[in-house]
């Protein structure tokens, strides 16, 4: 009768064990993923910065009076390179998202500028960035999401405490980012 009570409770252990292994484990998987999420739109916003560079010197060579836009760009983009955590990135691609659209709409003002091919590619190129990096936004934000919901709820809740794991923030639009883009027409030469 003992060997039937100790193989019960060694089996309710081991369940129990392979239940608490599995919560862990499931808790690392979605910690890694929004770690690697993270790091791709870090990636992404690393090549629009690049293509940002080339498209400022394009643009130079157009607008000779726009000194306040092109030092908006220099900041966001010396802002990025300092950035060191996700919040510091995040504010930094804010910042670079704005003077991006403040030099995209500028640039209506120059129609030889508008009409460079160079110009055009790197245009394109930059809303194909952007548009990528939606994407992994948004991928971001379902992973720090499943993971919030876990480590809040029982017993996930238990294990979390455990691991000393913290509620992650979502990637956020600022209200700046919502409101309409004012867009001006230039109908005289520079």
């Amino acid at each position: 009768m003992q060997i039937v009570i100790l193989l019960a409770l060694l089996f309710v252990i081991g369940g129990l064990t392979w239940y608490l292994v599995t919560i862990y484990n499931g808790l690392i998987e979605l910690k890694n993923d929004i770690d690697k999420a993270w790091a791709n739109i870090d990636v992404m916003l690393k090549q629009r910065h690049d293509e940002l560079t080339n498209l400022v010197a394009v643009c130079k060579g157009y607008m000779e009076f726009e000194r306040d836009t092109f030092e908006r760009i220099a900041q966001a983009r010396s802002q990025y390179d300092r950035a060191v955590t996700i919040s510091q990135k995040a504010q930094a691609d804010q910042s670079m998202t704005q003077a991006t659209r403040g030099l995209l709409a500028v640039a209506e003002n120059y129609p030889e500028l508008k009409a460079s091919n160079n110009f055009l590619q790197l245009q394109g190129r930059i809303t194909e960035l952007e548009s990528q990096i939606a994407d992994r936004r948004e991928f971001y934000n379902d992973s720090v999401n499943t993971y919030n919901v876990r480590i809040q709820q029982a017993p996930d809740m238990i294990v979390a405490g455990w691991m000393h794991l913290q509620p992650r923030q979502m990637f956020k639009v600022e209200d700046a980012d919502k409101a309409n883009v004012p867009m001006v027409f230039s109908t005289g030469a520079h």
